[in-house]
């Protein structure tokens, strides 16, 4: 009976234990992301001399990138990953700042048709969060879908980012055939030697809705604004965690993708 009552007692003990693991895991893969909080709350209430505000940001975000792969907090692997989705998320605020989705009002050296070049790290840094979050849980899929189903899915979701200005949105559509094609899909993942699992769709709606928590941080901030913040700050949408629920999503499948053909290719 002692032996009953303190196995119970350890079993408090051990969640506290590991979900502290799991959260202090969580912070070093979110390292970057917060280094871009901090330095938007920096500037924006301190102001640093010589260069606009938004070039400043880029110099810490290109300063961090270099400190993250020269500690090797970052491997060099991972550095090709992020300069992808820097890219591509560049590709997407020059499209949406272009039809007015948002705008960057602050001066900048570093804009280019009005989008300043930091923005492509707030891209990046979810990238960055994704690999370091995969590498130090040791994220494995279960029942991941084949290579067809994927590709073609997230190639529509990021393209729908564009073509819904000029044609229907069919954001709904794509989000249930997420729903159909991982429905059968797992996250595995490691904390403390211990294996958890949880339905990958789960994960995609977590941190969807996280980011949607950062992006009320960011305008907050003045990281970017919304037409219906230009007067004053006010919280983002709700309806726009779908549209950060989508873009987790496409973030997600080409990391795995990129994982999976890299395991392949060392077969």
């Amino acid at each position: 009976m002692d032996l009953t009552i303190q196995k119970m007692e350890s079993q408090p003990v051990r969640f506290i234990k590991q979900l502290f693991r799991f959260g202090w895991d969580q912070a070093l893969s979110c390292l970057f992301p917060v280094v871009i909080f901090a330095s938007l709350a920096l500037t924006k209430f301190l102001h640093l001399p010589i260069l606009p505000r938004y070039d400043w940001l880029l110099i810490i975000c290109l300063l961090m990138q270099w400190v993250m792969v020269k500690s090797e907090l970052e491997t060099n692997d991972e550095l090709k990953v992020i300069t992808l989705f820097h890219i591509i998320g560049l590709a997407l605020e020059l499209f949406k700042v272009h039809m007015g989705s948002w705008a960057y009002p602050e001066e900048g050296y570093s804009k280019v048709f009005g989008v300043p070049l930091y923005s492509g790290f707030m891209y990046a840094s979810v990238a960055s969060y994704l690999c370091q979050a995969w590498r130090r849980l040791k994220v494995d899929l279960v029942k991941w879908p084949p290579f067809w189903a994927v590709v073609p899915l997230a190639a529509a979701i990021y393209l729908n980012f564009f073509t819904h200005h000029f044609w229907i949105d069919v954001r709904w559509w794509l989000s249930g055939v997420v729903l159909i094609v991982f429905w059968k899909s797992w996250v595995r993942y490691e904390v403390g030697g211990s294996q958890y699992r949880m339905p990958l769709a789960l994960s995609f709606v977590l941190i969807g809705f996280f980011i949607w928590i950062a992006e009320n941080i960011a305008t907050f901030f003045s990281a970017w604004e919304y037409p219906n913040q230009s007067e004053a700050w006010s919280l983002v949408h709700l309806g726009k965690v779908s549209s950060w629920l989508l873009l987790v999503i496409v973030s997600f499948m080409i990391v795995a993708t990129l994982k999976q053909v890299k395991g392949n290719t060392r077969r």
